[in-house]
């Protein structure tokens, strides 16, 4: 039951859906009943829908059939109206087809016209797309000329700019044409080709800055401002602004300081034969300074193509490059003349390259090293000088005939002597030529000194310091040297070296002027702390004393040169009145030299001839005591005692004054005694006084008195000889010689006596 009561609920449901869907259908346009069809047959009761709908149909058939009945005589009226219609209608269309007939014929020209009208209109618009196509390309093809004219002109950093505008502003708006597909493909290789030329450009700039670096930097040197306008940078800027353009900056930074170092290298690289002249020193800083120069203004004229760091860099390395190079080269110089021209050119480089900022410290400190070669080169050069005026002095007092030669040499040399004063022309100077004229060198050695010092950023304190010392080394070393020189020459004469000692204590008392005419250049007094002094005195002092000393020797030379003419018969028998010939021509050779003497100190006169007169005594003891001579007679040594007598004679005359008394006759005490005894044959009084301090004989030693007793013993016992010396005792021989004997014999216990 339940069943049935479900299935008749199913299709009171179903007829409600089907009549929902008829209502649907007839109240939607027939366009859109399609979903509703779907949805019947997407069902399962559409057998019984097409019942339904057939049922419809039917109903709605009968009330059309009763609606036409109900109008039928109105639809009669209006069939017999529209029967009329169609006639009109028929008579229409003929007019309507003839109508049409006359306007196809009337209006074929006219479409005809508006064809080709048509076709013009298409031209024209075809011709206006073209117009404003080529109104777009012609700036592009415009541009695209400029930049070949301005790569031909060599026009590169204008050109990158256009071609900059050709890529990103006019080459889009016509990208879809070949040509610009073309210039696209073309814009990479025109910008090589600009960057090519450009470093080519850049090249040629270098190659021409190394080549006229010299101009630039002798236009620098002469303190003109301006001397890089001498160059065209523009090849470096252009360069620099394609570079930066194409995103290649650092590339082309790194490239021009590589070839810029390279460069300096060889700037910096001096000739090998650059000491030889001073244009030699001069092309090779004129280079250094056009280099950096260069440098300077590219530094302040570029952002960051170089920076500080980078020309620091460099002048690091050109700085120790040049001073080793000067240090090198102007140790080869030996001519003071160059260094100095030298020193002036440093200073003016220095000076130069610190106008535009570079540190020149160095250089200066440099200088301070060159200043001693200076110094030497010009000891050298004055050693030359002090030499020629050596050699070639005539080593005799000046003689002067007029007020006006004494006035000239009195100006050339500062001496007073108010006794030589008031002497009458003609008269002499105690000096030779050679005093005034190394006085003179003198001084302008010290202006050759100060010249050097000159420009250096010295205190007068340093500059005085330096010239005192250098004025030292010409005193203690060069002219010391020269005069030592000239004293030792082989050929120097007594005369010339009494001369020397005049005219070096004349020098020496001319030092003080010396002194003041170093503070007068330089304006620092002599008492100033740490001021140097003058060592003049010690050099003339000790060139006096070597000619002194050789003047002693020279005399001893001399007197031994005369004793070698001694020709003594130490045999001889006969009694001489006279002294020895040779000995007479050496007192007269001692006479005349110590007349000479006059004009030297007296201590360096009676210490000369007390050396002479010594030196003399000792060679005439050693002649008679050589042992060549075994045996003498007294005869020999009676003439030996007239030459020794001649010797204390010439000693009692006062060839030199100044000695006291019997002094010089000292000398030959040793000779006198030892004669006196053997000629008064006082052996006696000899033996007793021996060793008493007041003994007649104190200077006779013991054995020279025992060598020359057994000298004459010999001859007494040369039997082969008549004429012996004691002829005279024939009778008493054997006692004389027993006498002789006995006195040989104590003066051995003596000499033995004295060595216990």
């Amino acid at each position: 039951m339940e069943r049935g009561k479900m299935a008749e609920a199913e299709s009171l449901e179903t007829a409600a859906e089907h009549e929902r869907i008829l209502r649907e259908i007839e109240s939607t346009d027939t366009a859109c009943i399609g979903p509703t069809l779907r949805s019947v047959y997407d069902g399962e009761e559409h057998g019984r829908f097409m019942e339904k709908l057939e049922t419809r149909i039917r109903n709605h058939d009968r009330e059309i059939e009763k609606m036409c009945n109900f109008h039928y005589q109105g639809f009669v009226d209006s069939i017999t109206e529209l029967l009329k219609v169609r006639g009109e209608a028929q008579k229409l269309k003929n007019q309507v087809t003839d109508t049409n007939r006359k306007l196809q014929h009337e209006g074929k020209e006219l479409v005809i016209a508006m064809e080709e009208l048509k076709q013009c209109r298409l031209q024209q618009r075809n011709i206006s797309a073209t117009v404003d196509k080529l109104m777009l390309c012609l700036p592009v093809l415009e541009m695209y000329s400029k930049l070949r004219d301005q790569m031909k002109t060599k026009r590169h950093y204008p050109a990158l700019k256009t071609l900059e505008h050709l890529e990103h502003t006019y080459l889009p708006q016509v990208s879809h044409y070949r040509f610009c597909k073309v210039m696209v493909d073309n814009i990479p290789k025109l910008r090589e080709e600009i960057k090519d030329v450009s470093m080519s450009d850049l090249k040629d700039f270098l190659e021409s800055i190394r080549k006229h670096s010299d101009k630039i930097g002798e236009t620098a040197m002469k303190q003109v401002p301006g001397a890089q306008d001498l160059v065209d940078f523009s090849p470096v800027y252009r360069c620099l602004h394609i570079y930066s353009v194409l995103g290649a900056r650092e590339t082309f930074e790194n490239y021009y300081r590589k070839q810029r170092r390279k460069q300096a290298r060889l700037v910096l690289q001096p000739p090998s034969n650059m000491h030889e002249t001073l244009d030699g020193y001069r092309k090779y800083f004129n280079q250094i300074v056009g280099f950096f120069v260069v440098e300077d203004h590219i530094l302040h004229t570029t952002q960051g193509l170089v920076n500080r760091a980078y020309i620091d860099e460099l002048w690091e390395m050109a700085l120790s490059k040049t001073i080793a190079a000067l240090r090198t080269h102007s140790s080869y110089c030996s001519d003071p003349n160059l260094v100095l021209d030298l020193k002036n050119l440093i200073v003016l480089f220095a000076d130069t390259l610190q106008v535009y900022g570079f540190p020149v410290n160095q250089l200066f400190d440099m200088l301070l090293e060159i200043r001693d070669q200076y110094s030497e080169t010009l000891l050298k050069k004055w050693a030359g000088i002090f030499r020629n005026i050596l050699d070639s002095d005539n080593y005799s007092p000046i003689p002067v005939t007029s007020e006006e030669m004494y006035k000239k040499v009195v100006g050339q040399f500062p001496f007073q002597d108010i006794e030589l004063e008031k002497q009458p022309f003609p008269k002499k100077f105690p000096f030779s030529e050679f005093v005034p004229k190394v006085y003179n060198q003198i001084k302008e050695f010290i202006y050759a000194c100060l010249k050097f010092s000159e420009d250096l950023h010295l205190s007068s304190t340093e500059i005085d310091d330096m010239i005192r010392k250098s004025t030292n080394l010409l005193l203690t070393r060069t002219l010391s040297n020269s005069l030592q020189n000239v004293i030792k020459r082989k050929n120097i004469g007594l005369t010339e070296l009494v001369q020397i000692i005049i005219n070096t204590t004349h020098l020496e008392k001319s030092c003080k002027y010396l002194e003041e005419f170093i503070t007068n250049i330089t304006n620092v007094l002599p008492e100033t702390v740490h001021t140097t002094k003058l060592y003049g005195t010690t050099t003339f002092k000790d060139a006096r004393h070597a000619a002194e000393e050789e003047i002693y020797t020279n005399l001893n030379q001399k007197i031994d040169q005369f004793l070698q003419l001694a020709d003594y018969d130490w045999m001889t028998g006969d009694l001489g009145n006279k002294a020895s010939d040779y000995l007479v021509d050496l007192i007269a050779f001692l006479r005349s030299t110590f007349a000479v003497f006059t004009h030297l100190p007296g201590k360096v006169a009676q210490t000369a001839c007390m050396s002479a007169c010594k030196h003399l005594a000792t060679s005439l003891m050693q002649l008679l005591l050589e042992a060549e001579v075994r045996q003498l007679t007294l005869g020999a040594l009676q003439q030996f005692n007239l030459d020794v007598r001649e010797c204390e004679q010439f000693a009692r005359s006062g060839p030199v004054p100044g000695f006291q008394e019997d002094t010089l006759q000292l000398a030959f005490i040793d000779l006198r005694q030892l004669l006196d005894l053997f000629i008064q044959w006082d052996w006696s009084t000899y033996l007793a006084d021996y060793g008493q301090p007041n003994c007649k004989y104190l200077r006779v030693n013991p054995v020279t008195a025992l060598t020359l007793l057994e000298k004459i013993s010999r001859e007494m016992k040369d039997t082969s000889r008549k004429n012996n010396m004691f002829a005279q005792f024939r009778k008493n021989e054997r006692d004389k010689q027993k006498l002789i004997d006995t006195v040989a014999k104590q003066l051995r216990g003596l000499i033995s006596s004295h060595h216990s």
